[in-house]
């Protein structure tokens, strides 16, 4: 193994002759400067691991010699050794980007602590997490059962996804793998105990039911109204709980987060349906009786969602909220734009949605798009690259400005989706829907134990679409396939992320508060 090599800077390095010794008693490498222009001449021409900087050197300064230590090699990592506790100079230094200082006379087991901390950071990290995780494993596993009620699930499903960006950054291939493992099963237990209390919850027969689409705004914005200030709700399409958790660690230097919770989408999990369902505070089958004008059926040409501005007025209109309100629809990067210069307009209003449709267009495009499905191969890339967006995106300008201003901001969204990698065979005629995780038609033919089915549409409030239509429901990380064609079809959409069935991820959505700091 190829040994750490140190540059260590000291107008004084003789006196150091001490701690050196100790350094390569300890196996590391370590090579010595009196003064700056040395130092930036060894930079260049050695590769080394980290570099000890006196601060006060005569000549080139630490400061100085830092700076430029930095536009030759940027992300080599810097520990400023100082006699001065100034803050002014520290706060120069942090500016600079040093990784650490520590404070003269220095002693070895300083020195010793600080190469680990800065050296080894990742990989103790990674193994401190990975027995965490292994302690945890155990207890998740109990937890998880067929009785579990709604909010317990709530807490498994936040308990994985915990684990699942903790172990991303850790260097255990095998852990990471080991939980997905339990991921799935979970997610297994999950659609069984959607399949039980689905339609008691959304016939109310329960009493201890979750908030779902069609209720969300009544029991989670309405009551966000009676405080003196404005309300921004985002709605997010095709936003995941776990995609919300990178986001919030952006947005954790402008909001803190007062809520962070957790609603269920109604099935199927797709904008036509929850997406109008909340907006207009009713089922589909309510939405098509109460409004036809608003509800477009499967089999009708079009956009399914050209009413939601609509159904929100009627849904306002119906509680008394005679209030002023506005709602947009982000479909791209230029009307971003031109929302963010327009925001100083609403804070007239007592409540503004914005709908920002840019998840939901990366997961279409990483299914027909090579260049995005290389880009997000896995769960951990396609967060990296729905990070990356929301960093360089107006959404980010957006709360920008929201954060300076005496406002509540509400994240949430209408359905998320799944990695989907097993195919489920199907049949039906030409009329069927085209969406993956679940269909609608007449004479549908699959195998009963593989999918979640509702015969009658009017039990769970789903409009016909013919006489004798039924719909069925992909569950865990399933995808229907037609036998014709099957092994073309399986290929191009195996490892593709996907929505409209029941799984964790789809279901179990976010719903966060936030305020300004």
């Amino acid at each position: 193994m190829e040994k750490t090599t140190i540059l260590w800077v000291d107008d004084e390095i003789d006196l150091l002759k001490p701690h050196i010794i100790f350094l390569k008693d300890k196996g590391y490498d370590v090579v010595t400067s009196n003064n700056g222009h040395e130092a930036l001449e060894i930079v260049k021409q050695r590769n080394l691991d980290i570099v000890f900087l006196d601060e006060q050197m005569p000549g080139l300064s630490g400061i100085e010699t830092l700076m430029k230590l930095k536009a030759i090699s940027p992300n080599l990592p810097v520990v400023m050794i100082t006699k001065s506790e100034e803050e002014t100079i520290m706060e120069d230094a942090i500016g600079s980007n040093i990784s650490d200082y520590l404070i003269k006379p220095v002693n070895p087991n300083q020195i010793l602590l600080c190469l680990k901390k800065n050296l080894e950071n990742k990989k103790l990290i990674s193994e401190k997490t990975t027995h965490q995780y292994q302690q945890e494993f155990r207890s998740i596993g109990m937890e998880i059962s067929p009785k579990l009620t709604y909010q317990e699930w709530t807490e498994v499903y936040k308990k994985l996804t915990y684990w699942e960006l903790k172990l991303e950054k850790s260097q255990d291939e095998g852990m990471a793998q080991i939980l997905k493992m339990q991921k799935d099963e979970a997610n297994q237990v999950f659609t069984k105990f959607i399949e039980r209390n689905y339609l008691d919850w959304i016939h109310s027969k329960v009493q201890d039911h979750p908030v779902q689409s069609h209720n969300l705004v009544k029991e989670k914005v309405f009551p966000l109204l009676s405080e003196d200030r404005p309300l921004f709700v985002i709605l997010i399409d095709n936003l995941r709980y776990d995609q919300w958790k990178v986001m919030q660690s952006v947005l954790e230097d402008y909001f803190r987060t007062e809520k962070d919770e957790i609603y269920y989408s109604i099935l199927p999990t797709t904008t036509q349906y929850a997406r109008n369902s909340i907006f207009s505070g009713l089922l589909p089958t309510e939405i098509e009786k109460k409004y036809p004008k608003y509800w477009v059926s499967e089999d009708e040409e079009g956009s399914k969602n050209n009413y939601e501005g609509e159904l929100l007025g009627e849904l306002l209109r119906r509680y008394g909220k005679d209030i002023k309100y506005s709602y947009y629809k982000v479909l791209n990067m230029t009307y971003g734009r031109k929302l963010v210069e327009s925001l100083p307009n609403l804070m007239v209003n007592k409540l503004n949605f914005i709908v920002y449709n840019f998840v939901d267009m990366l997961s279409h495009a990483r299914t027909e798009m090579e260049i995005i499905r290389e880009l997000a191969d896995d769960e951990k890339a396609y967060r990296s690259l729905t990070m990356s967006w929301f960093q360089h995106s107006p959404l980010l300008d957006i709360f920008k400005f929201l954060a300076e201003k005496d406002v509540n901001v509400v994240i949430t969204t209408d359905h998320g989706s799944i990695r989907v990698d097993n195919p489920v065979k199907i049949l039906g005629d030409k009329n069927t829907n085209a969406n993956l995780r679940y269909k609608t038609g007449k004479a549908l033919k699959f195998e009963n134990n593989q999918v979640f089915e509702i015969r009658n549409p009017a039990d769970a409030f789903l409009p016909r679409t013919n006489v004798s239509s039924n719909y069925v429901f992909c569950k865990s990380n399933d995808f229907f396939a037609y036998p014709n064609n099957y092994n073309y079809y399986v290929n191009y959409y195996k490892n593709t992320f996907q929505h409209g069935g029941i799984s964790m991820e789809e279901v179990m959505i976010p719903f966060a508060v936030l305020k300004r700091k």
